[in-house]
């Protein structure tokens, strides 16, 4: 029987994990990310409880390079890693590991838009037919051959936590398609054309700062592309830092004003002058929630 070894620390892990148990894969070593190192990773999930739930053997890992991460997988002498969702550059020395190969994930339809940030980016970039990659791993960025893709849809008014689980789903449909051609060594890999690729490059925290000269739409794809489980959009409401999760765009036939202004407050939603219309704030988080907004005064 195949051994096979799973690294993961977010949610999308989560899913993954969860797939091959449901296809009777039989998981010999489960590497979670320590919470102790999970505060800067959005979506953070510790696998290692599914470890527990499961009685599968299991070690938290703060950095996936430490001598104590390869002594473990090296002793289950894997035929099979699988590495799905983990932003620390995982060394060759332990892809090396699997006899078969180590498979990576990737939400779009490789050899486009690999990198970074990939969900943002579709969101911003207004892509709406996309496909998640399961590929080979191997010492370039994405470029491995491909196992499987498995398309998804994302809509006008989908939210990024709306196309994480659209995202998800289409990886458990992949991995559904192909585990049993991987584990009777039959996939047919396909090589990616490198001339094809493009790439996204990192956001930042500092990338969702609002420009409120901008248009409407333009802000309001900001907000659903960065908004949970991302830092989310922001702007400064007189030194205070607010977070945007959710907002809506209409037309101005009311209101003069500069962009950034607020216009009205309703209850809890805020109307904001944007460059050319609009929009209304329905979710926010400040730093200081004592503060209150005052009708005129401006977000920057």
């Amino acid at each position: 029987m195949k051994k096979t070894v799973f690294i993961g620390s977010v949610l999308s892990s989560k899913v993954a994990l969860e797939t091959l148990i449901k296809n009777d894969i039989k998981v010999d070593l489960v590497c979670s990310l320590d919470e102790e190192v999970s505060k800067n990773v959005s979506d953070y999930f510790p696998i290692h409880e599914i470890a527990i739930e499961k009685k599968l053997p299991y070690f938290k890992f703060k950095k996936i390079d430490s001598s104590e991460v390869k002594e473990e997988i090296k002793a289950i002498n894997p035929d099979f890693i699988f590495v799905i969702g983990l932003s620390q550059l995982i060394p060759q020395e332990i892809l090396d590991m699997a006899s078969d190969y180590s498979i990576g994930f990737h939400p779009t339809p490789l050899p486009k838009h690999r990198g970074r940030a990939a969900l943002p980016w579709q969101i911003i970039l207004g892509v709406e037919e996309s496909e998640v990659s399961l590929f080979k791993l191997d010492e370039g960025m994405d470029s491995g051959d491909i196992i499987a893709q498995y398309p998804y849809k994302i809509e006008k008014t989908d939210y990024a936590f709306d196309v994480y689980n659209k995202v998800c789903g289409a990886m458990a449909g992949a991995l559904n398609d192909c585990l049993p051609k991987m584990y009777s060594d039959k996939v047919e890999f396909v090589k990616q054309n490198h001339d094809d690729a493009t790439y996204l490059l990192i956001r930042r925290p500092e990338d969702g700062h609002i420009d409120w000269g901008k248009s409407s739409n333009h802000i309001e794809t900001l907000i659903r592309a960065t908004s949970r489980p991302y830092p989310g959009a922001f702007s400064i409401y007189k030194d205070n830092h607010v977070t945007i999760w959710k907002a809506r765009v209409e037309k101005n036939t009311k209101y003069t004003g500069l962009p950034g202004q607020i216009a009205f407050i309703d209850n809890d939603e805020i109307g904001v002058i944007t460059n050319d219309g609009i929009l209304i704030i329905e979710e926010y988080e400040m730093e200081n929630p004592g503060d209150r907004f005052i009708i005129g005064h401006k977000f920057k």
